[in-house]
This record gives structure tokens, sequence and C-alpha cells, in this order.
């Protein structure tokens, strides 16, 4: 696998070579062995905590090795390491705290109608999960990310598939993960990476493979959760694949602020490159001159916008395809032309205008996410139109809306309905905000209806962790055969329900 820079094109170095599907047999048995070693959840937090603090101290060494492969910048990669290390920390903390074994117990009670026998239930790991690298992000989403992370919080060991745009990141990202396993007395292989599309495939039929947990496209993702589905023994696939994000404009909001609200969209759809899997990909605007504002603001930023690479050259290509293909339907004009900038390989960004009415079945193409600095400007001539827009779309991971002021105060106003109208759309609601930027806390959601996921879990926040978890049910076992998160009197101090109460 070679180390590529995507500003040039050029080759930085051959990493490794991609792994043969015996070496694929070989990373996941060395990973299932080491999956009992993982049980004691102090050894969990330690580990994590530990591998926090490799990454930090690596940090001048992955992050510009970061930068070198994915063009993302040094600021934002510093940024994105500590996000990554937060993670950790804070997967960490849910270990120690363990209520995610969600231990409910249910004395015996003979007197019950009919008699109730005694019942303990709890979580516990499902085995190795694999986990795919998403190629945006290459340390929040890749070997040390958030799929990572909660696997370990639960107690799975991990085999993670690199993304071929970052082989020397994450190389050294899994290096710093065993290290600290070490420190931790657990076997490094807790911790393993393969390279390589076939090795992807194999990993993912591979029958030690536990579950799945992937970020990328929707082609690469769905063929890979077909694969997880037809095998012998089908494991759970947690896939994010696409995302749309739609946002609403209302009148009154693009009347109040119109200026301020074209400035928003345009950073949030070029930040990164419109790389973010939330990044907002189709706008319905107001028609009228507080909507053409808005627009036009959008374009003037475009177009000071400073051009910027893709990942690699394959994403820059599908972008400016994509652009194309949407900009020559029928009525759709290009607001501003999204093209290559003089070096060849940066892009520029691209603004698409179109009107509700003109919607036919021709442009479905425009519904779909065109990964990169693009979106769509749907411009709507009242409420039934832009209902009409938001019933064609398909699941994303954010849907946002933008209200006046005197809406927002409305409690069974048009706002009301709106963000009712858009929660079957999305796992992440907005108002009068942006959606890039997926703050990392408990109470955070990232997934959405498919196609923005495969199934109705997060791959961040805490309840991540639930993914790698299956629950197991004791009926009348004996005290001494019970485990300590089971036993009466609460040996371990855990959170728990306990004949239906919390204590």
């Amino acid at each position: 696998m070679w180390s590529v820079d995507p500003r040039t094109g050029k080759r930085r170095e051959q990493v490794t070579d991609e792994t043969t599907h015996e070496g694929v047999d070989s990373a996941v048995r060395a990973a299932h062995e080491a999956l009992p070693a993982l049980a004691d959840r102090a050894v969990r937090a330690a580990f994590l905590r530990a591998a926090a603090d490799e990454l930090t101290a690596r940090g001048p060494e992955i992050v510009p090795t970061a930068d070198a492969e994915s063009a993302l910048g040094e600021p934002r990669l510093n940024g994105e390491l500590a996000r990554t290390t937060g993670q950790l920390t804070a997967f960490a903390d849910e270990v120690d705290e363990g209520a995610f074994l969600d231990v409910v117990i249910d004395h015996a009670d003979p007197s019950a109608t009919p008699p109730r026998p005694d019942l303990r239930r709890w979580k516990m790991p499902l085995g190795v999960v694999a986990v795919y690298a998403a190629s945006n992000f290459p340390l929040a989403f890749s070997v040390p990310g958030g799929d990572t992370a909660s696997a370990l919080a639960a107690g799975c060991p991990v085999v993670v598939k690199a993304h071929p745009d970052h082989p020397a990141t994450s190389e050294l990202c899994a290096a710093a993960l065993r290290a600290a396993a070490a420190r931790c007395g657990l076997p490094e292989d807790v911790v393993r990476v393969v390279h390589g599309f076939d090795a992807g495939v194999a990993l993912v039929r591979h029958p030690l493979v536990a579950a799945a947990g992937f970020t990328g496209s929707v082609r690469g993702g769905r063929a890979l959760y077909d694969a997880a589905a037809a095998r012998p023994r089908p494991i759970p696939f947690h896939g994010e694949l696409g995302s749309l994000n739609p946002v609403v404009l209302t009148p009154a909001a693009v009347t109040e602020r119109a200026e301020r609200i074209g400035e928003g969209l345009a950073g949030s759809m070029t930040l990164g490159t419109g790389q973010f899997c939330v990044k907002p990909g189709l706008v319905l605007v107001p028609e009228g001159e507080a909507g053409d504002r808005t627009l036009e603001t959008v374009a003037e930023r475009l177009r000071a916008t400073a051009p910027g690479p893709l990942l690699d050259e394959r994403m820059g290509t599908a972008f400016l395809d994509g652009f194309a293909a949407r900009a020559a339907l029928p009525g759709v004009a290009a607001a501003v032309t999204a093209g290559r900038a003089e070096d060849g390989r940066a892009v520029r960004p691209g603004l698409l205008t179109v009107d509700a009415g003109a919607l036919g079945e021709e442009h479905e193409l425009l519904l779909e996410e065109c990964f990169g600095p693009v979106t769509v400007a749907v411009r709507y001539a009242g409420e039934q139109e832009a209902a009409a827009v938001l019933a064609r779309l398909s699941g994303s991971l954010t849907a946002t809306v933008h209200l006046g002021e005197a809406e927002a105060r409305e409690e069974d106003g048009y706002a009301a309905a709106l963000l009712a109208r858009l929660a079957p759309l999305a796992g992440r609601l907005l108002v009068d905000g942006w959606p890039t930027g997926v703050a990392v806390a408990p109470a955070q959601h990232h997934g959405g209806p498919y196609p923005a996921t495969t199934s109705t879990s997060t791959s961040v926040g805490a309840t991540a962790v639930e993914r790698w978890l299956r629950p197991v049910v004791h009926q009348d076992t004996p005290e001494p055969l019970l485990p300590p998160e089971l036993r009466d009197g609460n040996p371990l101090g855990l959170p728990r329900r306990v004949d239906g109460r919390r204590g």
C-alpha cells in the first residue's frame, strides 16, 4: 500500500503490502484469542486512557503524516486528534461507571401469576469487531476512532480495515494503540490492522468476526452490508453510508437575516472542502427578494473561497462528474460552476439552483449526496411545495431549519409542524445552526434512517457502545455462579434496576 500526497498526486512511500486472506485470518484469530483479556473493566478503562496518552504523545508524528495523506491541514487535524483522544477518555469514563451494562434484576416471586423465577440480565461483548476506516477523518473515524473506541469499551477486540488514502497514518495510530495495550498488560492483538480491498471483503466474511462498523460510500457500504447478511451466521453491520442533510429556510428567517444565513451556508458546505458527512447538500429557499439575497450571498462567498484538494484523485473526478450530471438536468442552473483550479488537482465549489415545481422523476440525482463542496438550492413557493420536496427525501444524519424570531416562540405554529415533518428524516435536528461539527457528548446521536445508516444506532456519543453488546439473562442461577455484576449486594457498585427500582 502506497502513501500518496493528494496535493500533488505523488507517491510518498510504500507503507505495507495488501493483506492476504491468510493475513486476515491470522489477524482475526489473534484478536479473538485476546477477547478474554478485555473482560476486566478496570483494565479496559486504563487501556483507553493509555491509548489517548499514546496518541497525544505521538501527535507530532501522526498529525503531519495525516496531513500529507489527506491535505486536510494540520490545524484541522490537531483538532481531530484532540477529538479522538477525547472519545477514548469519554468511553473510559463510561466503562468505569458501568451503566452501559444495563443490569436489571427481578427476584423470584412465587406469589405472582404465573410464578416468576429469579431473572438477572446484563450485556456482554459480542466478540471481534471489524471496523472499516473512513476517508475523510483519518483519526476520528479511522483506526483510533469512535467505532474502535466504543468496541474496546464494550470489551471487543478490533480488526481495522485501514482506508487506502492514509495507510501510513493508520499504521502509526495502530502502533500507538498496541503500545497502550502492552502498557496495561493486555495483548497487543486487541487491535489489529489489515489493508486492501480484498482484505475488507474477507474480513466481513470471517466466521470469528461478530459485528462490523463502516463509514463510507453507499455503494461500498451496501456491498459489505449484504455480505454480512449473506453469511451462514449473519452479523450486525452498523454502516454510515450517505447523507443529504436537508436545510429548510423559512420566509421569516431569510427576511430577518438573509446575508448571515447565506454566509453560514457557504461556510458549512465548504468546510473541509465539502468532505464532511453532515455537509448540507440540499437547501429549501423561499422564493422572493429575501431568498434571492440569501443565494446571492452564498454565491459571492463561494466565488471568494480558495480551491482545495479532495482526499484523492478518484474523489475529485467523482465530484466534478457528479456536479456536471446534476447541472445538465432540465431546469437546473449553475449559479456557481464547480471546476478544477489552475493546478489541476484542487477543486472550486459549486452552487446549483432549481425550482421546486420543476422537480420531476428525472431529478432524483439532485436528492442524493454529492461528496464535495456543492449544494443544491431548491426554490419553493409555499409550505405545500416545501412539504412535497421533503416527502421525496431519503434518510439523513441531520436536518436543519432556520426560523424567524417569532416562529421560534410559537409552541403550536409552523415551526413545530416543520420539525415534526423533519424528525422521520434524520437522527439530529438543528434549529438556526449548521450541521457540520458533531459534538462528542453523552446525548449525541450520529445516525439516521437509511441510507444515512444501516441501523438505528449512533457512531458518536456514549450509546455507541451498545452496538457491540448483547443481553444475556441468568435464570435461577445460584449466587456463587453469577457474574459479580449480577450478585446481590452489588459488590461492584454498578447502576442497576432491582425489582423495578433504580439504584
